[in-house]
């Protein structure tokens, strides 16, 4: 089978590395792809946005299973302007996509069907919004109601800082038309975990557990990034709680979906925050994660495409997959400034040796005559797996000691709360 992969980041370098490896695949492409995909599949230069000409390569190429990684290209209707086509693909439907394209829909689905999340409110007036905020205790969360590329969530530790990210979201559209609404919520305190489950309508099968590290700086300080490292499984989700996730989130969803008739095949990946009342839903996101793809699949022993097929054939509880003892860490390399401003075009030395013992998936980066150059926020996304949660760390960040691009910028402190526990 031929298989199309549609994106250009290191969550589609790890889809590809693990399609790879499926005896049935014969060859993977990839659109558009980046510096380090293009070296392990054909890439072919298509933006996203040019839907049509995706159709016509995945005719022309007889592409078996065409595997959507951004969240854009869901919300834009990827996947129903495929099937129109006749062509297989994964992911949800842009309806169903719409739990992670608005919050302002994703908070009244969780709210209608009794799926724990903070107490919020939503506004498309910016006079209302810094009413409703005035009202809520600090910290408050500030949320724009699209999609903003992982940096549209603004947590105000003051009043003047409300009304300030208020301001930029609605009145400025710091994020474009991402802040035509907001959802204010309020501040939620415990350790954040990641679940990723894939659902096919009517099963959900659970994924190892992970944990991001949002924030820019070493102790969760900075601004809010697309994530600067994770690792898998997080021991903060106990077996007690992961039941609750099963029974309380993963249990309602699928019964909201069948409530609401909305059809729902592709991933689900839910961002937990645990409270001391019990795990409560930040936000949905209706894809892989990146970087918690990077780790799961680093700890997925069986064939990703069976999972994926069962997934849109609706044959998810024949399914068990098996999954690597131990830990996978990945430490992501940014570049200087990053979520704000930075410089790009920077050459990457040390990948080869980086890789002697780890894996490096690309996430903004080219190929060019002379090498790897960084093309993007987030570069590279180092990833090792060990026997123990301290062994893949020491291994992710000694293959990352062999990196090195002007202006690179890391996090130190992946995974030290997991190995507090």
């Amino acid at each position: 089978m031929k298989v199309l992969i549609l994106g250009g980041g290191g969550r589609e370098h790890a889809l590809a590395w693990k399609l790879r490896q499926s005896p049935r695949v014969t060859e993977v492409f990839c659109a558009p792809g980046n510096g380090g995909i293009s070296q392990v599949v054909t890439c072919i230069p298509i933006a996203l946005r040019e839907i049509d000409r995706l159709i016509a390569f995945a005719k022309e190429h007889e592409i078996g299973l065409t595997v959507v990684g951004p969240d854009d290209a869901l919300a834009a209707g990827m996947v129903d302007r495929f099937v129109a086509a006749g062509l297989r693909i994964f992911g949800p439907t842009q309806a169903a996509a719409r739990l992670e394209s608005s919050k302002v829909f994703a908070k009244e689905f969780m709210q209608r069907h009794g799926i724990p999340t903070a107490r919020s409110g939503h506004f498309t007036n910016s006079s209302e919004a810094r009413a409703f905020a005035a009202g809520m205790g600090l910290p408050v969360v500030i949320k724009a109601d699209g999609l903003a590329l992982g940096k549209g969530v603004i947590i105000a530790e003051t009043r003047a800082e409300a009304e300030e990210a208020i301001r930029q979201i609605m009145d400025e559209r710091k994020f474009g038309d991402a802040g035509r609404a907001v959802v204010i919520e309020e501040f939620l305190e415990g350790p954040e975990c990641s679940i990723h489950a894939l659902v096919d309508g009517t099963s959900a099968l659970l994924f190892p557990s992970a944990q991001d590290h949002k924030r820019a700086l070493d102790n969760d300080q900075g601004l809010n990034t697309g994530g600067m490292g994770t690792y898998s499984p997080a021991p903060q989700l106990t077996a007690e709680l992961e039941a609750f996730v099963r029974t309380e989130v993963l249990d309602r969803f699928l019964a909201g979906i069948k409530a609401e008739g909305l059809a729902y095949s592709g991933m689900l990946f839910p961002g937990l925050i645990l409270t001391k009342t019990g795990p409560k839903v930040l936000e949905f996101n209706c894809r892989f994660g990146d970087p918690e793809t990077q780790v799961l699949l680093a700890r997925l022993e069986d064939d990703l495409l069976e999972l994926l097929e069962a997934t849109i054939d609706g044959t998810l509880a024949r399914q068990s997959p098996r999954w690597k003892a131990g830990s996978a860490v990945c430490v992501i390399a940014a570049s200087g400034g990053y979520p704000e401003a930075y410089e790009a075009d920077k050459l990457i030395s040390g990948l080869d040796r980086a890789s002697e013992d780890s894996v490096v998936f690309h996430a903004g980066t080219r190929l060019a005559v002379d090498g790897v150059h960084t093309a993007g926020g987030r570069v590279l996304g180092v990833t090792a797996t060990g026997a123990t949660l301290g062994e893949a760390r020491d291994q992710a960040y000694k293959a990352l000691r062999e990196i090195h691009f002007e202006g690179m910028h890391f996090r130190r402190d992946i995974a030290v709360k997991g190995l507090a526990c």
